[in-house]
């Protein structure tokens, strides 16, 4: 079950918010294959005031309608993997937002499955 978070500005319409979901959606699906009906996404568009990302950070340029992609997933991907569902987000959420993919940012956050709880306060992972 990955859990993704986009945070971006509000200049980016509800529309094209839901488009970059089905982008990353789309990617988990070819690059970790993730079942296709396991999708848990929060999308919010923010103030300006309430999004500060650096104008550059390790040489890349960042423009004003940055996106923020955090993925949490339970471990267990090779860095290969990791590596081709970076790319295939931001080549993704770019066409999708109409964004460059420079100002595409993905943060993986990889938890032991037992830190899941998908109802009933059940741990259905935990061993």
């Amino acid at each position: 079950m990955p859990l993704v978070r986009i945070d971006t500005t509000q200049r980016l319409d509800a529309h094209r918010r839901r488009a970059m979901g089905d982008a990353v959606h789309r990617a988990l699906i070819e690059a970790i294959q993730v079942p296709p009906d396991d999708r848990f996404q929060i999308i919010v568009g923010h103030a300006d005031v309430e999004l500060h990302v650096t104008p550059a950070y390790l040489g890349i340029e960042h423009a004003p309608d940055v996106v923020l992609v955090q993925v949490t997933i339970s471990v267990g991907r090779t860095t290969e993997q990791k590596k081709v569902l970076f790319r295939k987000i931001a080549d993704g959420v770019a066409e999708a937002g109409q964004v460059r993919p420079e100002d595409v940012i993905v943060n993986l956050v990889e938890v032991a499955k037992e830190n899941w709880s998908f109802g009933n306060g059940e741990a259905q992972y935990a061993r």
